[in-house]
């Protein structure tokens, strides 16, 4: 049975240099007049839809179908541009990453996905910059769900529509760089792998349950042992 690895993509594959920060607030300002929405909004391991509804009931604004596509469509439109910049602090691919994808590309009993809390188009902008969103045949994002936790099991889903025979969760394997992302992995039953490269540390993804948790994926060797 092939063995399901899904990847969250902001602190674990990628930083963008605040790229999608800049871009949410940018897009909350035009549509709605709200300026900094996101200030004070909780973002890392978070939904774009749950960040959202968060901003705008600072703002006094209700978060209904309407509103969220008019800002999720203005969002896509700004990273596009705000992707381009530096920006602040570190915008790189995170060490051992590339590395680590081409060797589970080349296994034929790897499946790579996606569970993430970026909206789908998002999600391809930036790992399209970065020439990552190549390695990954499917996955579940911040469009589906407001709800993290309910994102595997769409992945499961996505994941057998595009060829794979089965799922099971003893194979399926959940990398994440915060609490939400071994939440989420622990509430569809999967195996939760935490790295240290976004803004917890390993005592604190440890602490949130994950059964291993490396300080980055530089040594592709001990993340293949788990296999």
């Amino acid at each position: 049975m092939s063995k399901v690895i899904l990847f969250d993509i902001d602190g674990t594959l990628i930083l963008s240099g605040g790229a999608g920060m800049r871009a949410l607030n940018r897009a909350c300002e035009e549509i709605t007049g709200f300026c900094d929405a996101l200030a004070e909004v909780p973002v890392a391991g978070r939904t774009d839809r749950i960040i959202l509804y968060d901003a705008m009931r600072k703002a006094g604004r209700e978060l209904d179908e309407d509103l969220l596509s008019a800002l999720r469509t203005r969002y896509v439109q700004l990273l596009q541009e705000e992707i381009q910049f530096p920006g602040r602090g570190v915008k790189a691919i995170l060490p051992g990453v590339r590395e680590l994808l081409d060797v589970l590309a080349a296994r034929d009993d790897v499946f790579l996905g996606l569970v993430t809390g970026n909206f789908e188009e998002g999600a391809r902008i930036k790992l399209e910059y970065f020439d990552l969103w190549r390695y990954f045949r499917c996955g579940a994002y911040g469009d589906d769900s407001a709800d993290r936790n309910e994102l595997v099991p769409v992945a499961w889903r996505r994941a057998l529509e595009r060829g794979l025979n089965a799922v099971h969760v003893d194979n399926t394997f959940v990398v994440g760089d915060t609490p939400h992302d071994i939440a989420c992995a622990r509430a569809a039953g999967a195996i939760p792998i935490g790295v240290a490269t976004g803004n917890y540390t390993v005592e604190e993804i440890k602490a949130s349950g994950a059964d291993v948790v490396f300080r980055d994926l530089s040594d592709p060797a001990s993340f293949l042992a788990l296999l």
